[in-house]
């Protein structure tokens, strides 16, 4: 990971992060609903400043894991005089909820927009083929050994284009190596460097077959076509809509499929794939993380998990049903609780991001 990679790895986070909280803070400000601070991050304030108007604090904090809008008398049920027109459970339900709601709905404005731009400016891109490319190399392999690494690029074997659009002609020629001849020899580039190796493949026990020991991705051959605003509206809408259902699927598989709880990312990972991408891609591949993991940000808040926007929507849900507000005090550990389990598995997410770095 570049130190640039890192630095716009951690702007995206702090996009996201505080276009959420704009969505509480001027709900709330709209719904005259009194803002106590508006923080981006957790933990100690490293600095901060206070509206005279408004009496609201706004602070960075240490930890950039996230941020909150707090409100009047919010987190402190035993303090406060409930009587207090200020305090936020005194507001009318509905504009709590439309205040709740605000957070995650401007990270889906957000990306929405951004994808309007992305395709007015950029084109729809088309898919024209795919090139191969080397993700992984088995340690030990003759791969490994004939000095192959991973993002390495195999442009020839035997002197026979590999780069004709799909992944079969090198999968294919790979395969289709046989005992007793002679060995592969590659022509890879790396960067700007070409190189020439030679590979002889070894036979893999748990496959049954012959191997050479790497892992085979390919990067998409796109082609931009331009279209109007309106068309961009509409490309727009369809890739929200198609992000969210992908990751509505994720989330129903988090739970019975190994691999994909594998794949959760914390802030390390995410910072991790963001430096990647944007080495290799650039500006698009920001944009295009940004829209993403914005769409991911506002689903994930609104699961009625405690300690998230969700949680306390459906606390007022139950309020406009009952005809009454569940006791503050109960909401408040409920959400402590939410809040500690989110950051425990935070910890762990974070921790394991961490060892696959140095893996």
């Amino acid at each position: 990971m570049s130190i640039t990679g890192i630095l716009l790895a951690v702007l995206l986070l702090a996009i996201l992060i505080v276009i959420h909280e704009m969505g509480h803070f001027f709900a709330a400000r709209a719904m005259k609903i009194d803002v106590r601070e508006f923080a981006v991050g957790f933990g100690p304030k490293i600095f901060g400043w206070k509206s005279r108007k408004y009496e609201t604090t706004f602070a960075v904090r240490l930890i950039p894991l996230g941020g909150y809008c707090s409100f009047y008398g919010e987190d402190e049920p035993g303090k406060i005089d409930r009587t207090d027109p200020k305090l936020f459970g005194n507001h009318p339900v509905w504009k709590r909820m439309f205040v709740i709601l605000m957070g995650p709905m401007m990270n889906f404005v957000l990306a929405f927009v951004l994808g309007i731009g992305y395709y007015w400016i950029g084109g729809i891109p088309t898919v024209t083929g795919v090139d191969p490319y080397i993700t992984g190399v088995s340690a030990a392999g003759p791969a490994y050994t004939a000095g192959l690494q991973g993002n390495d690029v195999i442009t020839e074997i035997n002197g026979v284009n590999m780069l004709d659009g799909t992944t079969d002609t090198l999968l294919n020629t790979l395969r289709d190596w046989k005992a007793g001849d002679p060995p592969m020899a590659l022509t890879v580039r790396r960067g700007e460097e070409t190189l020439r190796l030679n590979v002889t493949p070894a036979w893999d026990e748990q496959e049954q077959r012959m191997m050479i020991g790497v892992t085979i991705g390919g990067r998409y051959r796109v082609a931009s076509e331009k279209t109007d605003f309106f068309g961009a509206v509409r490309e727009s809408w369809n890739m929200c809509v198609y992000a969210s259902g992908e990751i509505l699927r994720t989330l129903r598989e988090l739970f019975t499929r190994r691999e994909v709880f594998e794949q959760v990312s914390g802030p390390v990972g995410i910072i991790s794939i963001v430096s990647s991408e944007v080495g290799n891609r650039g500006l698009q591949a920001f944009i295009e993380l940004l829209i993403t993991i914005s769409i991911n940000l506002g689903l994930m808040n609104l699961l009625p998990i405690p300690g998230l926007d969700g949680s306390r929507l459906l606390f007022g849900l139950i309020e406009a049903i009952r005809g009454k507000p569940i006791k503050p005090e109960r909401e408040a550990i409920v959400n402590l609780i939410g809040m500690g389990v989110l950051f425990a598995f935070m910890i762990f997410i974070t921790l394991r991001d961490v060892i696959h770095l140095f893996q």
